[in-house]
């Protein structure tokens, strides 16, 4: 991060509790609570999704292990998004929760102290041994809240990466071939539009857009662009090829029908439901949804690929186990955090559709799971994990999700979403006080 430079005076109030940071795992500020009987777990993962069954299981272990009490507490991926720093500010707050990697969001809340230090657990239970690479990018930042470098604060015990899934039943019936190439999805997506079918199922309220639009900056940018973007190393040019072929490409799907029109409302939940119940034989969203198409859609024969043409791919490590700071009792959620990563947990994730980091191959059974494994593992083995196009500010998943409903439902020119992104981007950047 050569261009990363110290935080002067002026942004230094932005980084409120930076002192927290130096907290050992296991101690920090908080008093632990002598022999408690409960502890409090939050996430927002789906009951038949790999990790839900994974971590439902990992709560019944860590019952048995300890004889306390798991109060779990299922959130919504938006309300913890929203929500999280004036949640982990409060009494609220849960001994450990999912949450999601980046600067934006982890990043930003260890800056400001609000989540605990886990190096002592690390070196305690071995963790870094498990999670190498690209994989511990995502759990360590730097005390201006930087992912790559710095200290411990979450850890994760799977992968993703984003795919396209289709629908071979569909592809069969109007006789039209799984495409391997650029040109061959582009007129695979024209036969079906011609045949009276949208070809992708799409929601820009959330992420599945942005995911797509962000697969295609990926097909032509570098590493120095990707460094730029992600870790504010050099300057991004927001008008040059690979953003301006994504955005083009959007637009140019969404006006010869490949993308409905109508999907600036909707949510990824309402994407992901319109591929199981065949409306639409195509989705490009991510590895999670992998278990709840085993277990939901039974009848249907599905598969996948990476997207075509491109080295790198839109992914990383899964979300994390964070430890809010004000947790009195860290060393239980740590031990939670550990089970997950146990064999038994990692097997049972990897046979249920998920991307276990340290599951034994020889234990995963089922045949499609093991494809979707060795996909990843591929991907690691290429680095070609891209990150995600939110990461860099926190304003930036909903500014860039707006900008493309725009783009989508024709309120404003292609030029116009690039610089609204670039001014989203430069502002949050600005604002959080990580660059200058």
């Amino acid at each position: 991060m050569n261009g990363l430079k110290k935080l002067v005076a002026a942004g230094a109030a932005m980084v409120l509790g930076v002192t927290c940071l130096s907290a050992c795992g296991g101690g920090g500020e908080t008093a632990q609570e002598e022999n408690p009987t409960s502890i409090k777990i939050w996430h927002y993962e789906e009951d038949n999704s790999a990790q839900g069954k994974a971590w439902a299981r990992a709560m019944e272990i860590f019952e048995e292990q300890t004889g306390v009490k798991v109060e779990f507490e299922k959130k919504s991926f938006e309300q913890i998004r929203q929500n999280a720093s004036q949640i982990l500010n409060s009494d609220e707050a849960p001994d450990v929760m999912e949450y999601n990697k980046g600067n934006a969001t982890a990043g930003l809340l260890a800056s400001q102290g609000l989540l605990s230090n886990l190096n002592d657990y690390v070196d305690q239970y071995g963790w870094d041994e498990k999670i190498t690479g690209s994989l511990a990018d995502t759990g360590k930042y730097n005390e201006l809240g930087v992912m790559g470098s710095g200290d411990w604060y979450g850890i994760t015990n799977y992968g993703e990466d984003i795919v396209m899934f289709y629908n071979q039943d569909m592809f069969d019936q109007y006789g039209i071939a799984i495409p391997t190439t650029m040109d061959e999805l582009e007129d695979a997506m024209q036969q079906f539009v011609d045949a009276g079918v949208t070809p992708l199922s799409e929601g820009v309220a959330e992420y599945p857009l942005q995911h797509l639009w962000w697969q295609l900056v990926l097909q032509k940018a570098d590493e120095d662009f990707i460094n730029a973007y992600e870790m504010y190393d050099g300057d991004v040019d927001w008008h040059g090829e690979a953003t301006t072929y994504a955005t083009e490409t959007i637009k140019d799907w969404v006006d010869k029908g490949y993308i409905s029109k109508d999907c600036t409302g909707l949510k990824a939940e309402d994407a992901g439901q319109g591929f199981m119940n065949g409306t639409y034989p195509m989705f490009f969203s991510g590895t999670w949804w992998f278990g709840r198409f085993q277990s939901d859609i039974p009848d249907v024969n599905w598969t996948f690929s990476l997207f075509p043409e491109t080295d790198k791919v839109v992914g990383s490590s899964g979300n994390l186990w964070v430890i809010p700071e004000n947790s009195a009792k860290k060393d239980l959620a740590a031990q939670f955090i550990d089970i997950t990563l146990s064999d038994e947990v990692q097997n049972l994730m990897g046979n249920s559709g998920g991307v276990p980091i340290a599951a034994d191959p020889e234990q995963i059974t089922d045949e499609k799971s093991k494809e979707l494994i060795t996909s990843f593992n591929d991907v690691l083995a290429n680095n070609a994990l891209g990150f995600y196009p939110d990461w860099p500010t926190s304003t930036f998943y909903d500014e860039l999700n707006a900008s493309l409903q725009e783009l989508v439902n024709g309120t404003s020119d292609m030029d116009t979403v690039l610089t609204q992104m670039e001014d989203n981007y430069n502002k949050g950047v600005e604002s959080a006080g990580v660059k200058q």
